[in-house]
C-alpha cells in the first residue's frame, strides 16, 4: 500500500530514541522528510539524523516542552527549511518516575514540581500543535497524532497527574478534530512499550503486565510506530477525532 508520504514534511517531538525514533524509521521508510526535535542529547540526534538518511533528508532540532519559545522556533526552523510542516506527531514528554513504586502519593508530591510537570505534558502539546496548524490549513491538507497511555482511561497506581495530563490530549483532539480544511487529527494510547525505558521497570511488575494483556505480549516501538504512521498518511482518509489504544486489548 502507498501511504503518500514520500517528501511529506514531518515533525515528530522528543525522536531520539523509543517510539519517537521507531515512527522516525518509519517515515523515512516511506520516504518523508523528518524532523526530530531533542532535549538532552545533541549528539544522539545528530546520529539519528544520519541513519534518517542525512541532512537532505532529516535535521534535528533542540526543543522544550516548557518553553514556548524553543517550540516556536522548532516549528518555524521546519518551515523554513522545507516550506511547511505536513505532520506533527506530538511524542516527547516530561516525566522522571518509571516504577510505580518510586512515585511519592499524590498528597506528597511536591506542590512546586507536580503543576510543572501536569503544564509540561500538556501546554507543551498545545503549543507545537498550534504553531503548525495554520500552515496546514492554508495548505489544505495536514495530519496530527498526539501521543497519549491508557492509563489516561485505565489509570495506575501513582499515575494520578500523568493520567490527567494524557487525559486533556484526548479533550484536546475532540475540539481539534473540527479544524477542516483537509486535517486530520487523532490520539494514539499505547499500554506498556517495550523501549528503553522499561528497561529500568522490575521484571516482576513486566511479567504482571504481560499477564495482563489479553494479546499475551507488550507492544513494541515499532507496534506503535506503524500505526502513527498510518493515522498520518494519505491512506488515513477520514480516521479523525479517536484514541486509538495500541496495548494488546487492554
Amino acid at each position: 500500500m502507498d501511504l503518500g508520504l514520500a517528501d511529506k514534511r514531518v515533525l515528530i517531538t522528543g525522536a531520539t530514541r523509543g517510539i519517537g525514533l521507531a515512527t522516525a524509521r518509519v517515515f523515512a521508510a516511506e520516504r518523508a522528510r523528518v524532523a526530530i526535535t531533542y532535549h538532552t542529547s545533541d549528539a544522539a540526534a545528530k546520529r539519528v539524523v544520519e541513519e534518517l538518511g542525512g541532512e537532505d533528508r532529516a535535521c534535528a532540532l533542540p526543543y522544550d516542552l516548557a518553553d514556548p519559545d524553543s517550540i516556536r522556533q522548532a516549528v518555524s526552523a521546519v518551515e523554513e527549511r522545507w516550506g511547511g510542516v505536513d505532520v506533527v506527531v506530538a511524542n516527547a514528554q516530561s516525566w522522571v518516575w518509571i516504577n510505580p513504586e518510586d512515585v511519592p502519593p499524590y498528597q506528597d508530591f511536591p506542590m512546586d514540581h507536580w503543576l510543572g510537570l501536569f503544564r509540561e505534558n500538556v501546554e507543551g502539546h498545545l503549543w507545537t500543535v498550534r504553531q503548525a496548524l495554520g500552515g496546514m490549513r492554508e495548505r489544505g491538507w495536514g495530519r496530527i497524532v498526539l501521543l497519549s497511555s491508557v492509563t489516561a482511561t485505565h489509570g495506575n497506581p501513582g499515575s494520578e497527574l500523568y493520567s490527567a495530563a494524557k487525559a486533556a490530549l484526548h479533550g484536546f483532539v475532540r475540539g481539534l478534530m473540527w479544524t477542516r480544511d483537509g486535517v486530520l487529527a487523532n490520539v494514539v494510547a499505547p499500554g506498556g512499550t517495550l523501549t528503553e525505558s522499561l528497561e529500568a521497570v522490575d521484571p516482576k511488575l513486566l511479567a504482571r503486565a504481560v499477564e495482563e494483556t489479553p494479546s499475551g505480549r507488550l507492544s513494541t516501538a515499532d507496534d506503535v510506530a506503524r500505526l502513527i504512521v498510518f493515522l498520518c498518511s494519505e491512506a488515513n482518509g477520514n480516521i479523525n477525532g479517536e484514541v486509538v489504544h495500541t496495548a494488546g486489548g487492554r
